[in-house]
């Protein structure tokens, strides 16, 4: 039989200069997503406010480079696209202004990206026939970001299907 749960208490609680700086250990984070965690966290506003002032002074967090980081590595490694890219910093707490600055300084081309992700993602789909394989990649590019009339274009380069006749 077991009795309510207490809420244990750390032994060396940590303040909040230094639960940011462990957050920002892990990985590169925007203001609002530092701003929520150290909230949720339980410290007060004022105190986060003043923290994250501190690190925005030392370099630590700086939107503009976090989103062109972000995007940077979304674009070429993860074969992302630009619109995917753009929603996920939204939800991460990037202005709008930043948002598309950075993607507009992506020396990236969307076309060589999205057909990329398609001839790596086009063996799984081998043994399916060719009216089942076509639709399910251009899902999969769509949902990364693509733009749907660039993903059905390379996902048949990628699948080596013909384009359809405009005699239709």
């Amino acid at each position: 039989m077991t009795g309510p749960r207490r809420s244990r208490k750390p032994k060396h609680p940590l303040d909040c200069h230094e639960r940011a700086l462990r957050l920002l250990a892990v990985r590169p984070r925007s203001r609002r997503e530092l701003e929520t965690r150290l909230s949720r966290a339980g410290f007060p506003a004022d105190e986060i406010d003043g923290e994250l002032e501190r690190l925005e002074a030392v370099g630590l967090v700086d939107d503009r480079r976090f989103a062109h980081e972000f995007t940077e590595h979304q674009l070429k490694i993860k074969l992302a696209g630009r619109r995917a890219v753009a929603s996920a910093l939204a939800a991460k707490g990037v202005d709008r202004r930043t948002i598309e600055e950075t993607l507009e300084e992506a020396a990236v081309d969307d076309e060589e990206t999205a057909a990329e992700l398609a001839r790596a993602r086009a063996p799984r789909l081998g043994g399916l026939p060719p009216e089942k394989a076509f639709p399910r990649l251009v899902s999969y590019l769509v949902r990364r970001g693509h733009a749907a009339d660039l993903s059905r274009r390379v996902a048949r380069e990628a699948l080596t299907i013909e384009p359809p006749s405009a005699e239709g």
